[in-house]
């Protein structure tokens, strides 16, 4: 495999196995979609970018991290996308959604902001425990609250659909209610989403089946395929949860690492997180890696080495919005511009 070649997966196709990750950009208003939105996904499409995706995108107004983040619990934030999803299209990229519930990790102040100046509502957590010590705590979810998350999954990508998304990611990594639920560290429930394997697995599934029941593409899982090298969520959970999330109706495993609590940093060690990502292939899924992917070299050893299908660019995009260039460029690739920039490509 080769990181220019295309890829098919479930009636989706990519141009490349490069995927634009999914990174916060807290300029949304009540949910909506902005003008940046439009230039920071649409200058990565214009980049050659093979998959572009947008950032977590919250299923209810309490599963936002922040008060800027994306949303898709009403049906005018699924029309705010559909310019966006066009303009994606019209440069040949797939346009994709990550849709995720934050937790106890919401409200969160914005980044460049004072810490403590959240958003006025109250985070919804696997148990009481905040996610930090100086955080407020969340209120505990009932069995009847996280049926509801399940149902916002199942309303979010019908919305996705309806925006244009070829793609949906659930976000089930880095201390996420999802990931909250699926780690021992986290995790001490003692009813039916608690206990085992199965009962925290049970939510993650359960969004998965509902995802598949409402999309006809693409479902990937964003997972952090452990929580620390001695504890918590281990490579072994993750080969266990992706046999079952194929049976599910995922069709791809994202790995990353870490972020389950403060004390859990994302991720842990980028260099052990990419040699276990080949263990991913017991799942029988798709793979795709995120993680200090910086450099092309790396990005094509990790899909040439059959380790992984794609590759997510994170923080190295904003940097380089037109990162395929270069990557094309030293690994000998043809990459055709985009009409109105072949003059200085």
């Amino acid at each position: 495999m080769d990181l220019f070649q295309p890829f098919q997966l479930r009636g989706a196709s990519l141009p490349n196995r490069v995927m634009l990750s999914p990174m916060q950009q807290y300029q949304a208003v009540d949910g909506l979609a902005q003008p940046w939105h439009l230039v920071h996904l649409g200058s990565r499409a214009v980049g050659r970018v093979g998959l572009v995706m947008t950032e977590a995108t919250a299923v209810s107004a309490e599963g936002r991290s922040t008060v800027g983040d994306l949303g898709l619990w009403r049906d005018d934030q699924a029309e705010a996308l559909r310019p966006i999803a066009g303009f994606v299209h019209s440069q040949g990229a797939a346009f994709g959604v990550q849709l995720g519930h934050a937790g106890r990790k919401g409200p969160r102040a914005l980044p460049w902001e004072p810490r403590g100046a959240g958003g006025g509502w109250v985070g919804l957590g696997a148990t009481g425990r905040p996610f930090e010590a100086t955080d407020a705590p969340p209120r505990r979810a009932t069995d009847d609250d996280l049926k509801r998350v399940v149902e916002a999954f199942s309303n979010a990508a019908r919305r996705a659909a309806q925006a244009g998304a070829d793609w949906i990611e659930v976000h089930a990594a880095h201390g996420y209610l999802i990931h909250e639920l699926l780690s021992p560290l986290t995790n001490d429930r003692n009813d039916h989403w608690g206990v085992d394997l199965d009962g925290r697995a049970r939510l993650c599934r359960e969004v998965v089946g509902a995802v598949r029941a409402v999309f006809a593409g693409p479902i990937a899982v964003r997972l952090s395929i452990y929580d620390r090298p001695d504890a918590g969520w281990s490579v072994d959970d993750t080969v266990s949860l992706g046999r079952a999330l194929a049976a599910d109706g995922a069709d791809l495993l994202v790995a990353s690492a870490g972020g389950v609590d403060a004390d859990s940093k994302l991720p842990p060690l980028r260099g052990e997180h990419h040699g276990l990502v080949g263990r991913l292939r017991e799942t029988g899924l798709a793979v795709g890696v995120v993680g200090g992917v910086h450099e092309p070299s790396v990005a094509q050893a990790l899909v040439a080495s059959g380790a992984a299908d794609l590759v997510a660019l994170a923080r190295v995009l904003l940097r380089e919005p037109y990162w395929m260039r270069r990557a094309a460029e030293q690994l000998g690739a043809t990459l055709a511009a985009p009409p109105p920039y072949a003059r200085g490509w």
